[in-house]
């Protein structure tokens, strides 16, 4: 196959002019760039899906030579979430060509650069934004990126984070620092940049507002956390699990409650003094889930759905809209700037992620870690697979 490196050598070259007279440092470098060029003559493993109900496939793949503007990143960790199992299991979220690799949390270690790439380079730690846009459209240009008009998604219309590589344009990537492990890294891009955006942007959360969060997996628990950070006077989290109520809880919602022991829309109306919370989020993607957070907010309220179901949505009757001034708005993913700043606040400390992952995979046990998500077992909220 064709060498997609063939900007490193200029790259090395130019390090050894500068070096001098290090002799020493030239020898390691050119070793190094010969040591790259004879490993990427063979192809990589990757997670291929071939169609729904199909287990994913472990193949070898040639590796996609790069553009000017691309940069290849040596996989580490790579989440699989809630779309992954809209894809293999159910259909509901089609590729746009079969085999492909999946895959759209992705972290890791840049291997190689395009000759335009400028501020990266090899051996920097990243995690990537799954996001591939055009920077022309109306929406790119005001700064809603998530919403290109030709939007493609990583692991969904291109080749994806399931493999031992992968090739994106170097604008997507976003820095990891060293006290974020690789695992975390990869979640970061849509578990919590995702309820990241539904709350601050769609949601527009004031300090001291009042919240409800309707599911508690892998986005509800770090909706949870976000509305906290963002100083949210109270949370009240909704799930019909009680472990997953157990665990948000102890990441910091004020109140909890089981649907299947009564009205959550009533109770909450009862925990806020019978106003209702300011925001409501729902992250399960339901008719019922849905008409609860409407009817849990206050006159003037809002509501976002994030959540992707198979349910129609059915709005309230006009007077309720018109007259209380409900907003009733969609969510969907999050910008590169929202992913800097969520690993900002992880890098700080102010978001926990240590418990968000609660199973690990080889890359060869892809179709185990995709099996306990789809049928929830042991109630996970993020699975990694991990490369060797």
């Amino acid at each position: 196959m064709d060498n997609p490196y063939q900007t490193i050598p200029v790259l090395s070259i130019e390090l050894i002019f500068r070096s001098r007279p290090g002799k020493r440092f030239m020898i390691i470098l050119l070793h190094d760039w010969t040591k790259r060029e004879r490993g990427m003559t063979e192809k990589i493993r990757a997670a291929r899906f071939y169609g729904v109900g199909e287990p994913l496939r472990i193949d070898k793949i040639p590796v996609s030579k790069l553009g000017p503007g691309d940069v290849l990143v040596e996989m580490k960790a790579c989440g699989i979430c809630g779309s992954d199992i809209h894809i293999v299991y159910e259909g509901v979220t089609p590729t746009a060509y079969t085999p492909i690799t999946l895959g759209h949390e992705p972290s890791g270690v840049i291997f190689g650069v395009g000759s335009e790439v400028r501020g990266w380079k090899i051996g920097d730690r990243v995690t990537i934004n799954p996001f591939l846009t055009c920077d022309q459209c109306v929406n790119c240009l005001s700064g809603n990126s998530q919403i290109c008009l030709s939007r493609r998604v990583v692991g969904i219309h291109t080749e994806g984070g399931l493999a031992e590589f992968i090739k994106v344009p170097a604008k997507n990537l976003i820095s990891l620092p060293e006290n974020i492990p690789f695992d975390q890294g990869g979640i970061m891009v849509d578990a919590v940049a995702t309820p990241f955006h539904a709350i601050t942007n769609r949601g527009g959360l004031k300090a001291g507002e009042k919240v409800a969060i309707f599911g508690c997996g892998g986005l509800g628990i770090h909706g949870v956390q976000i509305a906290k950070v963002c100083g949210a006077s109270q949370v009240i989290a909704v799930d019909a699990i009680d472990s997953a109520l157990e665990r948000v809880k102890k990441v910091g919602a004020d109140e909890v409650i089981n649907p299947q022991k009564g009205n959550p829309s009533v109770k909450i109306k009862e925990l806020t003094g019978g106003m209702g919370v300011d925001l409501a989020l729902e992250f399960v993607g339901l008719k019922e889930t849905i008409d609860q957070a409407v009817q849990c907010v206050r006159v003037g309220g809002r509501v976002v759905v994030v959540g992707l179901g198979p349910d129609e949505i059915i709005l309230p009757p006009p007077t309720q809209v018109v007259r209380s001034e409900l907003s009733f708005l969609g969510s969907y993913g999050s910008t590169t700037l929202e992913i800097q700043n969520v690993v900002d606040l992880v890098a700080s400390g102010k978001l926990n992620l240590s418990g968000s992952i609660t199973g690990r995979y080889s890359l060869e046990e892809v179709n185990r870690g995709l099996e306990q998500l789809y049928k929830k077992i042991g109630n996970p909220i993020r699975i990694v697979i991990e490369m060797n």
